[in-house]
């Protein structure tokens, strides 16, 4: 076997295990980084927050009418229960009643709005976290494919890692090294074919003795523009 031969098929393997490891890459990152999880998350999370202040709110809302409401009914009492005798007091009594029940009015009111903010926020709640649940399930399938895709990747790189080190037994060190130092330089592309007189790689045009330096058994011969390894069947 020549020694461009040699390098050409780790070069067929090498690229396999390339694509892989790009895919792995990328399922690995769809896995841990899903912008839609995240979103919904963040959606969840505001409704949440909004639902928990409405709630807040309406409690607050609650207790003062509750307090306004002890309040004027002291006030009554007093007006009514006839321990006040003085027209004054009794006059100043009935319109502190008044203004009582005119705040409590102002009060029930804006516990009447903190409800309604509060039921909203709940519906806010309840569709944001529909969508959660439903991208978490979209995404559960989706990942199980992943996951099973993963896996079966992982299997052939272990394939082709073995083959790799079974081409490598029949290539000579020097060659190897220099397979390596180019695969490097060219992003992961060391040797190409030669395809209609010229170098697939670049598209340069080979001369007759260069494509004849390429058909070599015992030399490699580099592409004269992009210095790929060229290898000639």
């Amino acid at each position: 076997m020549s020694a461009a031969l040699g390098l050409y098929r780790l070069q067929q393997v090498d690229s396999q295990i390339d694509q892989i490891q790009a895919r792995l890459k990328a399922i690995q990152e769809t896995l841990e980084n899903d912008a839609a999880l995240r979103s919904a998350n963040e959606h969840f999370a505001a409704a949440e927050s909004k639902y928990k202040a409405a709630e807040q709110a309406l409690k607050l809302s609650e207790a003062e009418v509750e307090k306004q409401r002890i309040k004027l009914g002291q006030t009554d009492a007093s007006l009514y229960g006839g321990r006040v005798q003085n027209p004054k007091e009794l006059q100043d009594l009935q319109k502190d009643v008044v203004s009582l029940k005119r705040h409590l009015q102002t009060l029930e009111e804006r516990q009447l709005e903190d409800m309604l903010a509060l039921e909203t926020a709940e519906k806010e709640l309840q569709l944001a976290k529909t969508d959660l649940e439903g991208v978490k399930s979209g995404l559960s399938d989706q990942h199980r494919d992943l996951t099973m895709e993963s896996e079966t990747l992982r299997r052939n790189l272990e394939h082709l890692n073995s083959e790799r080190q079974a081409v490598i037994t029949d290539i000579a060190g020097q060659a190897l090294n220099a397979y390596d130092q180019l695969r490097k330089q060219k992003r992961g592309l060391a040797i190409t074919t030669v395809s209609d007189n010229s170098c697939e790689a670049c598209g340069t045009t080979l001369t007759a003795s260069q494509h004849q330096n390429a058909r070599s058994a015992t030399q490699l011969f580099h592409c004269p523009t992009c210095g790929r390894i060229l290898y000639a069947n």
